[in-house]
């Protein structure tokens, strides 16, 4: 996975993928990519950041369940919106964290919380039941999707242990498109 440089391979399976999906009018076109990156403080990372701009912006089919959400927008069902969300400030996460469970949690637990759904990541579409999921834009995780829920955080990829799928945006939707539906396939 190299999130800095766009893999023309990669490229074209995304291409094949939403190939017929209307993508080609949503694209945003690198103006406006480059614009919402100067906005929000950051570079997207590839081959997202490619595929919004000459791609798709977004796409009713998929992935997740309810769609992929153009790169500026939330899910309808995301909590406090008047909450400030900084792009530009990194992900905290570098591994899965449940929540629910954590017995022990760090003073700080509700602090790291806030960040985990504000900071460093953009939204790619949700799964319905507050069940989103995020491209890593800032951190060390840069170019990772995680599965964000009310009783977790979980990386995707086989590095994780929480699927065979290969990490990385493009690995995600390659799987989606192997798998539907696809959040039964591990």
């Amino acid at each position: 996975m190299n999130s800095d440089q766009a893999d023309p391979a990669e490229l074209a399976a995304l291409r094949a993928v939403f190939d017929g999906d209307g993508g080609a009018e949503s694209a945003l076109g690198w103006e406006a990519v480059q614009a919402f990156e100067a906005g929000h403080g950051i570079v997207m990372p590839e081959p997202y950041r490619t595929f919004v701009a000459e791609i798709s912006d977004g796409s009713y089919s998929g992935p997740p369940e309810y769609g992929l959400m153009p790169v500026a927008e939330l899910p309808d069902d995301w909590g406090d919106e008047e909450q400030e969300r900084d792009l530009s400030r990194p992900f905290p996460l570098v591994e899965a964290w449940l929540w629910e469970d954590d017995s022990d949690p760090a003073e700080d637990a509700d602090e790291i919380l806030e960040q985990v759904y504000n900071h460093g990541s953009v939204v790619l579409g949700t799964d319905g039941c507050a069940m989103n999921w995020h491209l890593v834009v800032t951190g060390p995780h840069r170019g990772h999707v995680w599965m964000i829920s009310d009783v977790g955080a979980v990386p995707f990829g086989a590095q994780f242990g929480f699927t065979t799928a290969e990490p990385g945006f493009a690995g995600w939707v390659r799987h989606w498109a192997e798998n539907k539906p696809w959040y039964d396939a591990a």
